[in-house]
């Protein structure tokens, strides 16, 4: 079995850099993202900020051959929806970015759900339930816990709220490389997988369907879409073992850890 990576602190510290960067990335777009913008556009506005503004490494570029800096994932877009220049954000539309970044070696990796104009209240409550889930998982994080107790947390508020997770997804370790070991699972059973330890970084992002938990990839081969057409959301944050709990290394500014 693979070894879960450690970090020092001189790597915690590097790390906890790149995802400060990251969130400011973030900060500047929620005033960029409007009705109208292209998906082109957001991606073109971040790589531009990530290198010439933070003189740091858009992560995903070249990653598998993708040629973008993000995913973006609009509406029924589960994962891995590619920025393009004919796709504009229209009223009531929710959309996920997906952004990575590196500095000095180190890797951050988040998302978030933005809602364009006037977003419907289902559409809406799917997106605040899913940031709630991602919540859930991180606050059981801390040494002694296990990766189940991760995905336990999130896929019983996920379900008790009348949606489904998607299973063919999972959160990763990231540090040099953007998918170390482990894999964090948005669901399973209490007290089963790996027992977390100080040090261990990794990212918790679940992917929350409005409808049935099925997905399909389309045939660019890339952008996973749900099988029923409903929507689906996804928040994502890089979380780190402390040693008596977590810290959120791409926590964005206004942003509050529930208490």
């Amino acid at each position: 079995m693979p070894s879960i990576p450690i970090k020092t602190a001189d790597e915690l510290a590097r790390q906890r850099h790149a995802g400060e960067l990251l969130a400011s990335v973030f900060d500047m777009l929620d005033a960029f993202i409007q009705p109208g913008v292209t998906t082109m556009a957001i991606n073109n506005k971040v790589e531009d900020y990530i290198v010439n503004e933070l003189h740091s490494r858009p992560a995903s570029k070249g990653q598998y051959d993708y040629p973008y800096v993000l995913n973006t994932s609009v509406n029924e877009v589960v994962c891995h929806g590619i920025p393009k220049e004919t796709e504009h954000l229209r009223t009531g539309a929710i959309v996920n970015v997906d952004i990575t970044l590196e500095k000095d070696g180190m890797i951050a990796d988040s998302s978030k759900m933005y809602l364009i104009g006037d977003v419907s209240p289902l559409a809406r409550r799917l997106v605040n339930k899913t940031y709630e889930a991602m919540w859930k998982g991180i606050q059981v994080v801390k040494p002694g816990a296990t990766l189940g107790d991760i995905g336990h947390a999130i896929q019983k508020y996920v379900e008790d709220n009348g949606y489904s997770v998607v299973r063919e997804y999972c959160g990763h370790g990231i540090g040099k490389e953007m998918h170390e070991d482990p894999q964090i699972l948005h669901y399973g059973k209490p007290g089963v997988g790996d027992v977390l330890r100080e040090g261990m970084v990794f990212t918790i992002e679940p992917m929350v369907n409005q409808g049935d938990s099925k997905i399909k990839t389309k045939k660019d081969g890339w952008t996973v879409v749900t099988r029923d057409k409903k929507l689906s959301a996804q928040w994502e944050h890089t979380i780190a073992v402390t040693a008596d709990g977590f810290e959120v290394l791409t926590l964005r500014k206004g942003e509050v850890i529930p208490g």
